[in-house]
């Protein structure tokens, strides 16, 4: 009987980049950060939490062929693959956080729907990403 979500993967261009945006922006934590040969095996979650984490891949060896991965890169820009969703007890501060931090990149502004009240962003990659107060 399968008893919990351990990993979640999302594809991102640059794991760096995205290191630094989920963590140095959105404030999850990094996880593990381990090499193996070429491959790093890279998660963030959210701080003190010991459950779910997501894995930042990158397209390419050892999971994809080059042609794979360049038609992965190319859909990944478009944020045409899945995305997230993340809780907040304040979506609109976090929101107004983000924007006195320079973050720009916002696909919808706060609003309240019957579930809760949610925003959009992209992150750099282009990933869709709601964050949602329930």
């Amino acid at each position: 009987m399968i008893t919990k979500l351990n990993v979640a993967s999302l594809f991102v261009l640059d794991k760096n980049e995205a290191l630094e945006f989920y963590v140095g922006m959105l404030g999850l934590e990094k996880g593990n950060d381990v090499r193996q040969g070429d491959y790093r095996w890279l998660t963030v979650r959210v701080p003190g939490e010991t459950g779910t984490e997501i894995s930042l891949e990158q397209p390419g060896a050892p999971l994809h062929d080059e042609a794979t991965a360049e038609q992965l890169r190319e859909l990944i820009a478009k944020g045409a693959l899945n995305g997230l969703v993340l809780n907040t007890d304040d979506v609109r501060g976090l929101y107004e956080s983000l924007k006195a931090r320079g973050f720009t990149d916002f696909t919808q502004e706060p609003a309240d729907h019957f579930y809760g009240t949610d925003m959009g962003l992209r992150d750099p990659s282009g990933n869709a990403i709601r964050i949602l107060q329930q």
